[in-house]
C-alpha cells in the first residue's frame, strides 16, 4: 500500500510541475506579444505626415514666407530641408525639438521674380515628408485718367 501512495505522489507531483510549466511557457509568451505590440503602436502612431504643417503665409516686395511646424514628440533627430524650383536644396539643418516651429523666408531675386516653386521637407530616419508649393505673385496696376 505503501508503494500505491508513494506512486500517486510523484503522479502528483509530475502533474503540478507539468502545469506550472504550461501557465509559465503559455504566459511568457503573451507579455512578450503585448509589449511588440505596444511598442508598433507606438510607433504607427507617431506618422510624420501628419505631424508636419506647411504653411505659405503671404510675400511683400523682398521675400515669401512660410510658416514650418513639427511636432516631435520622441524628439528624434530630424533636418529641415529647403529646395529652390531646380529641386536644388539650398538650407538644410538639423533639429531636435519636440515642438518645432518656423518661420522660412525666400529672398525675391530683385522685382522680375514673379513666381516660385519651393519645396519644403522634413527628413527623419528614413522617412521622408515634403510639401511642394506653386506660388505665382501677380500685380495689378489701376490707372485712372481724368480730363483736367
Amino acid at each position: 500500500m505503501k508503494s500505491t501512495v508513494k506512486n500517486s505522489n510523484s503522479v502528483l507531483k509530475t502533474i503540478a510541475v507539468a502545469a506550472t510549466a504550461a501557465v509559465l511557457f503559455a504566459g511568457s509568451p503573451i507579455s512578450s506579444f503585448a509589449n511588440t505590440v505596444s511598442e508598433k503602436n507606438k510607433t504607427a502612431n507617431f506618422g510624420p505626415e501628419s505631424a508636419v504643417n506647411v504653411q505659405y503665409i503671404g510675400a511683400d516686395e523682398k521675400m515669401f514666407e512660410f510658416k514650418v511646424e513639427f511636432e516631435n514628440p520622441t524628439a528624434q533627430k530630424f533636418t529641415l530641408i529647403v529646395k529652390n524650383d531646380e529641386g536644388d536644396v539650398i538650407y538644410s539643418k538639423d533639429f531636435s525639438d519636440v515642438h518645432f516651429s518656423r518661420t522660412i523666408h525666400l529672398m525675391r531675386e530683385g522685382t522680375e521674380m514673379e513666381s516660385i516653386r519651393p519645396t519644403i521637407a522634413i527628413s527623419i530616419g528614413t522617412r521622408l515628408v515634403q510639401r511642394s508649393f506653386a506660388i505665382e505673385r501677380k500685380v495689378t496696376e489701376n490707372l485712372t485718367v481724368t480730363k483736367l
